[in-house]
């Protein structure tokens, strides 16, 4: 029996549809199916892949003289300690789809009202800067600005408690029951232009943001109006975020679904590890904020400290997630 003929054999007897073992290998179904038709050949990469996916050794996918499935002793081993897969049924994954696209709205207004918070205190303090109602429009900034942090959270939150039952889509290994990843795939292919959309709507959104306060600075505006050009900025980007928000969750819904992109197997057990590492970098940086603050009394300063720690997250967590990759392989 040749290759292509073991590949399909296998492939039924794990019940599974030629897209199925796609996504298990990340190709393309059509890759399959020019491997099961004797087209084209898995490079070795793949043969390795198909040998654990299928519990086999590789001389038996390899050998064609080899009729009976010689199965990897490691396999065996694995077989009684290793949970069955969790399979994600086709209502479960439509009723996932659902909850996200009821939730995205919610985050992203919840999050447009985080960013917006300060305008208020901005622009009263500008208002108010130099005159004996500076107290006054201090306090009244304030209360806004918790108003609106509290408004927030409480489109977040919910959404966010809502979507934590399906948090074993993000973090742990699962099948999709037969049919469900072509479902998703069309889908997918469906919301793609909306998507495309919405991402440019929102990257232009955030780039025309500046313009207002580039054009106050030129013209030399006063400090009052240099605020109200910052509000507007804010303004601008908690609008230009909503869409970005909005795809962003359904794309990243499909590909967990998929367990594609960002969510493979593979990228799963690099991201938890990557994930470690950050909550304990910012627990870091809040203690060095914390510290220098009340040791300085320094508190108008000392801001920066974030600023600089979230240009160095990006090389932290670039060096972290090449470190977890080269672990994991």
């Amino acid at each position: 029996m040749i290759l292509a003929e073991k590949i399909a054999q296998l492939r039924r007897q794990k019940g599974w549809s030629q897209e199925e073992l796609a996504n298990h290998l990340q190709v393309s179904r059509q890759a399959v199916s020019k491997w099961e038709g004797g087209a084209s050949i898995p490079d070795l990469d793949k043969i390795l892949k198909l040998s654990a996916l299928f519990e086999v050794s590789t001389d038996y996918l390899l050998k064609d003289e080899l009729e009976a499935p010689e199965v990897r002793a490691q396999s065996v081993v694995e077989e009684n300690v290793r949970e069955p897969l969790r399979t994600v049924t086709l209502d479960e994954a439509n009723d996932y789809l659902a909850l996200v696209q009821a939730s995205c709205g919610r985050m992203a207004v919840g999050v447009g009202l985080c960013i917006l918070c300060p305008a208020a205190l901005l622009l009263l303090g500008a208002w108010a800067d130099g005159t004996p109602r500076e107290d006054f429009a201090a306090g009244a900034g304030i209360i806004i600005l918790l108003v609106l942090v509290a408004l927030g959270l409480l489109c977040i939150l919910p959404a966010a408690m809502q979507l934590d039952g399906y948090e074993y889509l993000e973090k742990e290994p699962f099948q999709l029951e037969y049919g469900v990843a072509g479902i998703v795939e069309k889908l997918k292919k469906e919301y793609a232009p909306q998507m495309q959309r919405q991402n440019t709507w929102g990257v232009v959104g955030c780039v025309l943001s500046v313009v207002p306060l580039m054009a106050a600075v030129m013209l030399g505006a006063s400090d009052f109006w240099m605020a109200a050009m910052v509000c507007l900025l804010l303004g601008i980007v908690a609008g230009a975020v909503q869409p970005l928000i909005r795809a962003g969750m359904q794309q990243a819904a499909f590909d967990k679904l998929l367990q594609a992109g960002d969510y493979t197997v593979h990228n799963k057990q690099v991201t938890r590890r990557v994930g470690w590492c950050a909550g304990a970098y910012w627990c870091c940086v809040t203690a060095l904020y914390l510290a220098v603050s009340f040791r300085n009394d320094s508190w108008e300063t000392s801001w920066r400290i974030w600023a600089v720690a979230g240009v160095l997250f990006a090389a932290v967590w670039l060096a972290v997630r090449a470190w977890a990759t080269r672990e994991r392989e």
